[in-house]
Formats: structure tokens, sequence, C-alpha cells
């Protein structure tokens, strides 16, 4: 029993007189951690695993070539580890980025991929932490979790800010977690604050203006990375302190893309791509993937969607058939089929749009599926950042040039950028001749990404829960019948794209009448998408709309509606302004009402003070900020 013991944390009570103790460690071969507890290691057999883990950070750091960095703690833990050079974080923003890593699913086959949205997980679904403390391991996080799924029963033994291995009972590897959260958008554009680093050193990309808010916000932003380099460093001295390191496989990597505007929230390689470094000690190296050494580099490509599983395979746990993830490491790691990364974006607080991501080792491939609306919306939380205000400001006097400008004008249907020539991803090749080869390349493998996860991003939120009836729509959303994704992403493929030709506006027509809510509810979005010209060839069409069975039909047709005047723009008011009720209609359809009635303008001023900021009660407290967000910024444009 003696050999099980732990440090601080394992509670084994000993006198602290130091003769006493080194006698003790002499008999029995045991070692002293902190504070002068009595500790052993566990059996070799099975390792610790510690994460480390940074907010808003994508490959900021010296060990990535990045100059400007000061990054001395984790660049010295990258040359004693493992470098990846080609990961993704699934989404672009942290809920469903966790989701990602917690389920090892992708967030849209479970309608997850929602900012702050909470689904239900289909029955049976365990969330690794859950599946590694049956497999004998103490899990612990301190202490952000941020899901965007209901857990179903307990997930970890401590998650908490005092959460911490050293908690642990005798005897049991741990797995665990540490977030650092100094990097966070938020922490940029906190003031006062002293730079570190210099301004006029700082890299403008192409896409952002240079001026000397935007290259303040850059400095800061460094001056945060650095700061979570410290605290990287702390937790790996208190490991080697314990007397741990050679028995913890280390994993140091962020939440998804830098917080700057632009790469947070956007599935660019800027807003999806991390750093990933693995630390594994010579006693567990055969757990390691083949390209290890230390301070070696790997070309793997990796997505979060692979770290539940390669956990299980760590640990020695059977990996569930349900997990989309690839093994990276352990008796279970897999090469990554054909090599491609996929991200994803879709409502982002209380903005809504459909945005798909697919990279190989070279080049980025997006597909926009609401190409009539900005990149740029106006999100509240992105807005308080000075680069955001003063790069739209700009923009709205005329001041900037392309590519600076892109961002805050509609979409394009498709884009695809070299990242070896164009790090910043702001020269377009889809239009290039020289390139169709690989365009229509990345396009396949992305069309067949979302038909194998069942991406139930194309079924809409209010509709996906209109549909899913209360059951949890990753559930709902695996049979055919119920969602046809086939059916509805070649709806949606139609309606994305700016063709006014007689045979698109004809397929329009036909998916108007659809038997199925979803591909009517993308036949609106096409009609969006080629403007009110085409829209006024679909009047009769449009007036049965508003009287559908989905909400998400009735107020994408009264917002067509609205400015061919009239007394059916009155009617498609009153189906506004009756959904803009979450008390009536429930959040999702209130957020899209409210987005409508925005956009409108003038046109549905008659609405403004009717509007009020009432509550679903059956939405969850992460989704009551964002209809007051909408009202405000509604009422801020008189």
């Amino acid at each position: 029993m003696i050999g099980r013991l732990v440090c601080a944390g394992g509670h084994l009570a000993m006198p602290r007189h130091g003769f006493f103790v080194r006698l003790f460690a002499a008999l029995f071969g045991v070692w002293m951690g902190p504070a002068g507890a009595v500790c052993a290691p566990v059996s070799p057999g099975r390792p610790h695993i510690l994460w480390l883990t940074c907010e808003d950070t994508g490959q900021q750091f010296g060990c990535y070539g990045d100059a400007y960095a000061e990054t001395p703690q984790v660049d010295g833990l990258a040359r004693r580890s493992l470098r990846f050079k080609h990961v993704w974080s699934v989404a672009p923003v942290c809920a469903p980025s966790r989701t990602a890593l917690i389920t090892g699913l992708y967030p849209s086959s479970l309608g997850a991929e929602h900012m702050r949205s909470y689904v239900k997980l289909p029955a049976g679904m365990k969330l690794y932490p859950q599946l590694l403390r049956e497999h004998g391991y103490y899990c612990s996080n301190n202490s952000k979790e941020d899901y965007n799924v209901e857990p179903r029963g307990p997930v970890w033994d401590d998650s908490s800010p005092r959460a911490h291995w050293s908690r642990r009972p005798p005897g049991k590897p741990f797995f665990a977690v540490f977030n650092f959260t100094q990097s966070h958008e938020s922490r940029i554009r906190s003031r006062p604050h002293e730079l570190r680093h210099d301004p006029a050193r700082a890299r403008v990309p192409a896409y952002h203006p240079d001026t000397p808010e935007v290259r303040r916000d850059w400095a800061q932003f460094y001056d945060q990375v650095t700061a979570i380099d410290g605290q990287a460093g702390q937790r790996l001295a208190e490991l080697q302190e314990a007397g741990l390191a050679g028995d913890t496989i280390v994993f140091f990597f962020g939440d998804h893309g830098c917080g700057m505007p632009r790469s947070k929230r956007w599935p660019y390689n800027s807003g999806l791509e991390v750093a990933l470094l693995v630390h594994v000690p010579p006693k567990f190296r055969h757990l390691a993937p083949p390209e290890y050494a230390p301070g070696a580099v790997s070309e793997r490509l990796v997505s979060f969607v692979d770290f539940a599983p390669t956990l299980l395979s760590l640990a020695g746990a059977p990996v569930p058939r349900e997990m989309q993830g690839v093994p990276f490491m352990g008796p279970e790691a897999k090469e990554r089929g054909p090599g491609y990364l996929h991200g994803e974006r879709g409502r982002m607080d209380e903005r809504l749009d459909l945005v798909r991501s697919t990279r190989d080792e070279r080049y980025v491939y997006i597909r926009n599926y609401m190409p009539h609306l900005p990149y740029g919306q106006r999100i509240d939380y992105m807005f308080q950042t000075p680069t955001t205000r003063v790069w739209k400001s700009l923009y709205d006097e005329g001041r900037l040039e392309p590519p600076r400008t892109f961002f805050w004008e509609p979409k394009p249907e498709e884009e695809l950028y070299d990242l070896h020539a164009d790090p910043d991803e702001v020269r377009n090749l889809a239009g290039s001749y020289q390139h169709r080869g690989t365009l229509r390349r990345l396009r396949r493998a992305q069309q067949n990404h979302l038909r194998e996860v069942r991406d139930l991003g194309f079924a809409g939120e209010v509709g996906m829960h209109e549909r899913a009836g209360g059951r949890p729509p990753g559930e709902w959303g695996r049979n055919p019948k119920g969602y046809p994704m086939n059916l509805v992403l070649a709806a949606a493929e139609r309606a994305a794209r700016r063709t006014r030709d007689q045979r698109s506006i004809e397929k329009l027509r036909r998916d108007m009448g659809s038997s199925d809510a979803a591909v009517r509810a993308w036949a609106m979005t096409g009609i969006h998408v080629r403007g009110p010209e085409v829209a006024a060839q679909f009047v009769p069409e449009l007036g049965k709309a508003l009287l559908d069975s989905s909400a998400a039909v009735r107020i994408g047709a009264a917002e067509l509606i609205v400015p061919m005047g009239g007394e059916p723009a009155r009617q498609a008011l009153l189906v506004l302004s009756q959904h803009a009720r979450a008390d009536r209609h429930g959040v999702y359809a209130s957020i899209q009402a409210l987005n409508a009635i925005e956009r409108l303008g003038a046109k549905a001023q008659s609405l403004w003070n009717d509007l009020v900021p009432d509550k679903d009660p059956e939405a969850h407290a992460r989704l009551a900020e964002y209809g007051p967000r909408l009202l405000e910024s509604i009422r801020g444009r008189r």
C-alpha cells in the first residue's frame, strides 16, 4: 500500500519533521513533493496527463517562428516536445470549440455549433472525462467549462478554481486541465495597461488598417501571450518539483485562433489554427506518434475532434464508435484518412451565419452559405475591441482600400487561399483557372464531410429545434427520414449561388414547394442572396410562405415582403413583430426576427417602439443576453 501513496492531495498524514520524512523515504523508496508531503509515483503502466490550455491564441509563440513573441517557457517546452504544425480547433470561438474537445464530435453533428447554445446529448453518449473516470483516472478541470452541450451526470471529479491533480485519492492516475484566461479577447482591450511589446514592431496583417489603435491592440495581445507563457512555466515547474514530470504526458495548446477581429469567430486558418506541443517522457515513448523526438516538428493534420479519442487511447480505454476524431497517439493511433481538416461557423452570439471551411497542408477552402450577409456583422462583444471600431469607422468614411475593405462587405460564394503564398488569406483564388482543380477537390472533400457527419447547421437553428421536438438534435439528425441531409444540402448549395438565370429561379420555386421545411427555408435564403428583383418574381409564393408551418420560413418570407410595401408589407411586419417575442415563439425565432427587423432599417421603424426585452421561459440562461443586445443595436440606429 505504501507504494501507491501520492503527494499533497493524497491526504496521507505524515509527520512534518524532516528526519522522519527522510527516514520513511529511505526505507520505503518514496519521494518527497512540495511542502514536505510524502509522495510516490503510480504504476508506470498508465501515464498522468496534463493539459495546459490558453484562450484566444493561435501560433503566436517563438517556437513557431514568431520573432515578436516573448515566450521563453513555451519555447523551452517545445525543445523537449513534439511541435505540431497543422492543428485546427474546428470552431473559431470558445464554446463550440470546447464542445469538439469534450465530445470528440463535430459540434454541427450535435446541433451545437452555435455560440452559447445548450443542446441535449444523444442517449448513452458520454464525455471524455466521464470515460476516463470510469477507467480509473482522477479528472480535474481548472476551471472553465463553457460547452454547448448539456452533460448527463457528473463530468469531473473537480471543476473549480481549486481543482488540481494533487487533490486526487491515493494511487490514482490523473488527467488535469489548467486553462489560462489571460490571453482572452477581453484582455486585449482592458485599460489601463502598460505595454511591454513595442507597437511599432508589431506585424499588422494585410486585412487590418495600420493605425495606432490597431498596433496597440496587437502589442497588448502579445503582452497577454507573454503572461500565459509565465503561467505555463509555473505549472511545469510545479510538476517537476513534485517529481511527476517523468510520469506525465503534457499537452500545451490554444482553444482556437487569435482573439483579434477576423481571426476569432471566423473559420479562416487564422481563426482555427492553434499551437500544439506534446511532451512524452521516456518511459511512455511507446505511446508517442512515430515522428516523435524532442524538438521535432510533425506535419500531421490534427483536429480538436481527435483529442478525446487520443486521450482515451493514451489511457488504454476503449474509444466509443460514435466519436468522429482520429487518435494520433497511443495504441489506437491512426493516420487521418485523406488528409483534410474541417471548420465551422454558425450563429455567433446574436448574429446568424453559416460558413464551412476545409484545408489540406497548403490550401484553405471556404464556403459561404449566406453570402448576402457581410463578414463583419455587428457583434456587440467584438465591437468592444478598439481595432474593430476604428476599422469600421475608416471603412464607413471611405478611407480604406482592398483587402482592408473586404471584412465589411458581402461575402463571395467561395474562397480559396494558398497559405504558402498568402498566409493572411486575402487573395481569393476561387476564380483562378490555374487553381480550379484544387477548388473542386477541396469542395468535394467538404461536401463529403458534411454528409458524413450529418451537419445539422443546414437544418437551421430554428428549424432544428422545431423538428427535434425536445429530443437531442444529434439523435433526431441521425434519422435520414427526419433529416434528409442530401436533399437539404443540395438546396443550400442552390440557394448560396448568385445565379439569376431562369433555370435557377425555377429551382428556387420548386424548393419553396418542398415538403421539407429546411429546403423551404433555404429557398428564402436563395431569394435574399439574389436580391429584390428576383424577390419580385415570387410575390404569390412569399404571401403563402407567411403562413408556413416553420417559423424560419415565415420570418424569411416576411423580411422579403416588407420592402415591397402595401398591404402585404403590413402583414409581414405583423409576422416579424410576433416572432420577435421570445416568450411566444422562442429565443431562436426571436433572434432571427430581430436580425431581420434590424436589416430592414426604416422600413420596419413602426415596430421599434413595440419591441420588448422579453425572455423565453424554456431557454437556457446562456442565450438570455442576445435579444437585449439586438434591441439595443436596433434602437441605436434610429
